[in-house]
Parts: C-alpha cells; sequence; structure tokens
C-alpha cells in the first residue's frame, strides 16, 4: 500500500497531540494517511502498554487513517542505531510516503528528539539502494520521502510554516479523548503527571488559536522543516 503521508510518533498519541488536526483535514482532501508508533508507550504513569494499544487503534479510526502499526522499540531506551533505523527503513520502503512527519527536534520528554532524529535519518538512508532491506520475505526497493516535517510538541517551538486546520480541531481533541488513560480526567485516582492537568488540555485548543490568529484562521497546527520550502507561483498561501 502507497501512501501519500506517513506520521511516526515516539509514543501512541504524539501524532494526535502534535499534528492530529493536519491529518484529519488531509484525509478529508483525499490524502491516504498512515502512522507508526516506535513504542507501546509502557513506562508511562498511567495505564498499561494493552490499554495503549487499544486507545491507539481508537484514535486511527476517529482520525480515519488507513493503517497503524507499532514498531514495538523501547520506551524510554530505544537509540538512533543501525538496528533501529533498519527498522524505520522498512516502514518508509513498505508504504513509500511522500511526506513523512514526524516528532519534535526538541522536547521536553527524551524519546522526541531521539525519535525526530531517527525518523530524519531513516528516511534519508532508506533512499540508498545500497542498503538492502526485506519485508515478509520480499525485497524491498530503496525509497526516499520528498519531505520531512516535525510537529512541535511540550514546547513553544518557532515553526517554519503553520497548517490552517480551522474545522478539524474537534476531530483532534477527539482522538486525543480515546486515550482516556493518559489525559485529564478529575475522577482519576492515579499520579498526576505533566500532561494529565486541565491546563494541559486547554492548551491544545488555544496553542492552536493562537497560530491560527497569525495566519488570520480561527486554528492552525505548526511544522518545523528540515530544509528550505519553495512556492512554484507567489499569492497561492493562506
Amino acid at each position: 500500500m502507497k501512501l501519500d503521508i506517513l506520521a511516526f510518533g515516539a509514543h501512541p498519541d504524539d501524532v494526535e497531540l502534535g499534528c492530529g488536526a493536519t491529518i484529519a483535514k488531509e484525509i478529508r482532501l483525499g490524502k491516504t494517511v498512515g502512522i507508526v508508533d516506535l513504542t507501546r508507550g509502557e513506562l508511562g504513569t498511567r495505564g498499561t502498554a494493552e490499554i495503549r494499544d487499544e486507545e491507539a487503534a481508537a484514535a486511527a479510526k476517529i482520525l480515519g487513517v488507513e493503517v497503524r502499526e507499532n514498531l514495538r522499540f523501547a520506551d524510554g531506551f530505544f537509540v538512533n542505531d543501525k538496528e533501529h533505523q533498519l527498522e524505520v527503513i522498512k516502514m518508509i520502503r513498505k508504504y513509500k510516503p511522500e511526506i513523512v512527519i514526524c516528532n519534535s527536534i526538541d522536547d521536553r520528554h527524551i524519546d522526541h528528539g531521539k525519535g525526530s532524529r531517527l525518523v530524519s535519518d531513516a528516511c534519508f538512508l532508506s533512499g540508498l539502494k545500497k542498503i538492502e532491506t526485506s519485508l515478509d520475505g520480499k525485497n524491498q526497493d530503496a525509497w526516499r520521502p520528498k519531505y520531512v516535517y516535525h510537529y512541535i510538541q511540550w514546547k513553544n517551538i518557532e515553526p517554519d510554516f503553520v497548517v490552517n486546520v480551522t474545522g478539524y480541531i474537534d476531530v483532534k481533541i477527539e482522538a486525543i479523548k480515546a486515550y482516556s488513560s493518559q489525559f485529564f480526567d478529575p475522577n482519576s485516582k492515579e499520579p498526576e503527571t505533566p500532561i494529565t492537568s486541565k491546563n494541559f488540555f486547554d492548551s491544545l485548543d488555544y496553542r492552536a488559536k493562537d497560530l491560527g490568529r497569525l495566519i488570520g484562521v480561527e486554528h492552525a497546527e505548526g511544522f518545523t522543516v528540515e530544509r528550505l520550502l519553495g512556492v512554484n507561483e507567489l499569492g497561492n498561501l493562506v
């Protein structure tokens, strides 16, 4: 299956938090999108890996993605080495996306920056035909995505571009709410974490509103890039 967009997250819920509205919009515009989670989030303070598996499947259904896979890397301990790069390369070559979206280049959680660099490096290496990989007993062809974008997570990184997601923020919020073990719940008896506060949950909307304000729309999501973006003509912008 060839996808237009393949989004990677170090943990289940990273993609939804970082670019859920953008994904929802692209799907409604006819793009095919898949998600690959690097870990099962098994070190999370709340919930279990099994619970998060179920939550990730529910969130994927809400967004409407074509596929969702989990590479089952070790939460907190995966590294950017050949072994892990090859596993990511297999996913890139399997789905042949034009666009890859991945974790923030720098963030509070150590896995986010690591995941960002791992996926970015794998995107380049995936285009080298002398790197041989196989999946399900079949040799894979080299493939390099045209674009690699990084969503923004905990830290307020200045975006290189923003996407108008007006009309899609509710789908994003609904997908995030599928992770009921992880976020604000006034009735929960589990320990508090930086992402379980009402302030954090509210920030998902007001960050999108603030980015939207900067381009004159209701809601937007921001991204950083690895290489200069170009346009074919002036005037075709928000």
